[in-house]
Order: structure tokens, then C-alpha cells, then sequence
């Protein structure tokens, strides 16, 4: 068989599992880029800043909820596949997506529609809470050694296209209707849009086939074994440092993607309009950098791809935010958030495989969801609303050191760690290193 062919199984499943998570995080994500315009139907009280505090903590509960729906899904993932995982979390994001597009606003219901609203954020939080660790076992589980970290860096790929796909729905809809009608109902277009691509990615991830490491596990290994806390805790070290890594890494994330067009509209002034082009270049570049970042891992290991990022977050937070607010106009903001994302590239790239190579496949779903689910609950949920509490309380400069502090923690859990980039994955791959060392 030629390489081609070898090759052609595994781009097919690295495809297939990215389209379902494009969709995940597109509803994910729209939440965030609409609640400019519906923070206000469902919280009228207060000015705009207040509004968007009440919306930043419902996102919030939404990550709280991550945990337990990492330990659910993932524990399903390691028991009845991972394939059987996935399908099960998008359809739960449908679901929570349909609820937001119906949910009667504080007009007609009063506070019903921000419990609506609260409820499907934590169904949403249960559904990425697994989609996470599922999608990184399955895509680097399905990627050919060697090209594990491109194949895996796929998983961010499909969320910043997520993302772009809700900005892009964003800029249509600013586009063809007026404020007004944006504010009263066309922010619920984007979570209709949501619901229904999620039940198409529903039937296609009935297609997809289950990976050689998990079926060679399933074989071998004791059903009541797999997926337990027991197991979890036997690799506790290992998910103390998924922990770790996942700190700064997902401050700056959802610093320099989800909160940062909050930020350029309310603190550097650029237009709701503006500030969401600059958002969408800047991720354009993010998604061809990606694969790259992940390609370079393969052949440098993951350490040096996040050390890099380390130093430069740590480094350059600061400056870049206060640019920001010191030339406001778009080509700088653009320019300083292309920067920004090159660096939360260096993390975004490998972050996937380098979690999923330090467990094994009997636990390796819910070993990495558990600890990075509360990593993003604790630290990359709250990022928006410390920034908005910091920027109320007429201190938004410590936000910035803040983001550079949690950067400099994972640093530190960077240096020390163990490189994974060779790290056997599945059965036959830990049978062929030992026959090569013998």
C-alpha cells in the first residue's frame, strides 16, 4: 500500500471529526459575539457595561458546568467509543442552541428568559464539557504517528472556524439589518442556524469510524476499568499537569478571541462593526497558523511550541492591550491582535495532543477532560468577567497583568514537563517500540 493510500483513512477521520467540532464551537462561541445586542433583552437593568457583566457570568456557569460534563461524556468516550461520545455531545448542543433561538425575552417573561437562558448555557457546558477530550483522543488517536500534532491541531482549526462562521453570520446580519433589528430579534438567527447544522453533524458522526487505539483497548482491556475516577487517579499526576498547562493557555484564548471585540468596542472605541472585522481577519491568520504550529511540533516536540507561547504572552500582554487603547484605529488593532494570536498560537496548536499523549487509552478521554474542563471553568470561563469587573471598577490595566501572571504559571509547568511528541498511543504502537528497543 502505497504512503497516499496509508495516509487517506486518516485525513478522512481527521475531517470528519473537525466538522463536528466546527459546529460545537460555532454555537459555543455565538453566544458570546451576539451578546452585545441581547445582553439587554435579557438583563435591562443597569448601563451597557453592567448588561455585559450579567451575560459574562451566565457564560461563566456555562464553563462551570464543563467538568461534570467532561467526566459524563468523557467516561461514555472511554467505555462506548469515541465516536459514540461525540455524536452523543452535538446532540446535546442542538438542543441548548434551539433553546437560547426560542427563549422569550425580559419583556414578555420577565426573568424566565435568562433562566432559559441559563439553563441551555449549562447544557452547553455539559455538551463541550466531553466534546473537548473526545475530539482530542479521536483526532490524535486517528492521526498517523509522526503527524500527530497536525493532525490533532485540527481540533482548534474547527473552532476558530466555528468562531469565524458566528462572526461571519455577525457581519451578514450588521449588514442587512439595522441595530434596532438586531437588538429586538435578529439576534437569535445565529442559534437557529446553530441548532439545525448541529442535527446535520448528528447523522454525519453516525458515519464515523471508531479509532484502531480504542478498538485495540476495547479488546484487551476490562469494560469496568475504563473511564473510572479510579483509573484518573492512578494518572494523577498527569492530570495535575493538564491542569496546569491549560491555565494560561486558556486565559489567553478567550482574552485575545471572545472577550477582545468586548474590548475594542467598549475601552479602545472602535465600532461594534469594526471591532468584529478586526476579529475576523485576526482569526483568518490564526486558523492557517495553526497547523503550522502543530507541523513544527512534530518536529521539534511540544515543549518548545509552548514555551514560545509562554514567553510571549507573559512578555507581551501589557503592551499590546495599552497599544491598543494608545492608537485607536483598526489597522492597529488589527495588526496588535494578528500578534496576539500568533503567540496563543503556539499553545492553541498542540495543546490537544500533548494532553491526549500523556494518558493512556483506557483513560485518556476522561483523564484529559476532567482536569481541563475545571482548568477552563476556574481561569478560562471567568476571563471576560474579570475583565469586565476590572474595567468597572476603573482598574482595567490589572486585567492585562493578570492574563501575563497566568501565562507565566504555565511557563514554569512547560520547563519542567516531560516532551509526549514520541510517546506511544495504542497497543501496537507500544509493541513496535519494544521490539525496536530489544
Amino acid at each position: 500500500m502505497s504512503t497516499k493510500q496509508q495516509r487517506r483513512p486518516h485525513v478522512r477521520a481527521v475531517i470528519g471529526g473537525s466538522i463536528g467540532n466546527l459546529v460545537e464551537w460555532y454555537d459555543w462561541f455565538v453566544y458570546a459575539s451576539f451578546a452585545l445586542y441581547f445582553a439587554g433583552r435579557f438583563f435591562p437593568e443597569g448601563d451597557a457595561t453592567a448588561q455585559l457583566m450579567n451575560t459574562a457570568a451566565v457564560f461563566a456557569v456555562g464553563f462551570l458546568a464543563r467538568p461534570l460534563g467532561g467526566w459524563l461524556l468523557g467516561r461514555v468516550a472511554d467505555r462506548r467509543g469515541r465516536k459514540f461520545g461525540l455524536t452523543l455531545s452535538v446532540s446535546m448542543m442542538s438542543v441548548s442552541a434551539l433553546m437560547i433561538a426560542v427563549a422569550p425575552t425580559h419583556d414578555r417573561a420577565g426573568y424566565l428568559g435568562a433562566v432559559v437562558l441559563l439553563v441551555a448555557r449549562v447544557l452547553q457546558g455539559l455538551s463541550v464539557g466531553g466534546e473537548y477530550a473526545a475530539s482530542a483522543s479521536y483526532l490524535t488517536e486517528a492521526s498517523l504517528r509522526g503527524h500527530r500534532g497536525l493532525g490533532s491541531s485540527f481540533q482548534y482549526v474547527s473552532v476558530t472556524l466555528g468562531q469565524l462562521l458566528g462572526l461571519a453570520v455577525l457581519m451578514v446580519l450588521q449588514a442587512t439589518l439595522t441595530e434596532a433589528e438586531l437588538t429586538a430579534w435578529g439576534w437569535r438567527i445565529p442559534f437557529i442556524i446553530g441548532a439545525v447544522a448541529a442535527v446535520v453533524v448528528f447523522y454525519l458522526r453516525r458515519g464515523l469510524h471508531e479509532t484502531d487505539a480504542y478498538r485495540e483497548e476495547a479488546a484487551h482491556d476490562d469494560t469496568e476499568r475504563r473511564g473510572t475516577m479510579r483509573e484518573v487517579w492512578r494518572h494523577r499526576r498527569a492530570a495535575l499537569l493538564v491542569f496546569a498547562l491549560t491555565i494560561g493557555g486558556s486565559v489567553a484564548f478567550y482574552t485575545y478571541t471572545t472577550y477582545l471585540t468586548k474590548y475594542l468596542a467598549n475601552s479602545v472605541g472602535l465600532s461594534k462593526s469594526d471591532a468584529t472585522l478586526v476579529m475576523f481577519c485576526a482569526l483568518c491568520l490564526f486558523t492557517v497558523l495553526l497547523p503550522v504550529g502543530g507541523a513544527l511540533s512534530d518536529r521539534v516536540g511540544r515543549r518548545p511550541v509552548l514555551i514560545f507561547f509562554g514567553v510571549g504572552t507573559t512578555l507581551g500582554t501589557y503592551p499590546i492591550l495599552t497599544a491598543m487603547q494608545r492608537w485607536p484605529s483598526v489597522g492597529v488593532a488589527l495588526a496588535l491582535t494578528m500578534l496576539a494570536l500568533t503567540v496563543v498560537c503556539g499553545y492553541s496548536s498542540v495543546n490537544a495532543c500533548v494532553k491526549a499523549e500523556l494518558f493512556p487509552t483506557s483513560v485518556r478521554t476522561v483523564g484529559v477532560a476532567i482536569p481541563y474542563s475545571l482548568a477552563q471553568a476556574l481561569f478560562g470561563g471567568t476571563a471576560e468577567y474579570i475583565a469586565l469587573a476590572f474595567r468597572d471598577a476603573g482598574h482595567e490595566h490589572y486585567f492585562f497583568f493578570y492574563v501575563s501572571g497566568c501565562a507565566l504559571f504555565s511557563l514554569v509547568v512547560y520547563l519542567a514537563m516531560p516532551e509526549t511528541r514520541t510517546a506511544a498511543l495504542s497497543r501496537t504502537e507500544l509493541d513496535a517500540d519494544e521490539e525496536r528497543v530489544a
